[in-house]
């Protein structure tokens, strides 16, 4: 019983290491990591701000 709980311990910490092993080297999005977007709607809306103006 014991070396079951050790083993499933063991098998969800190399899971949690390779997704975020994964996610390390997946293809970012712009914005701030969280994936809240904010970057992406900061860029956009500076970009009509500067069109505006000009």
């Amino acid at each position: 019983m014991q070396e079951l709980i050790i083993l499933l311990v063991f098998v969800a910490a190399l899971v949690y290491l390779g997704r975020r092993l994964y996610g390390s080297f997946a293809k970012k999005q712009a914005g701030c990591g969280k994936g809240c977007g904010c970057a992406t709607e900061a860029k956009s809306s500076s970009l009509l701000v500067t069109k505006r103006y000009k």
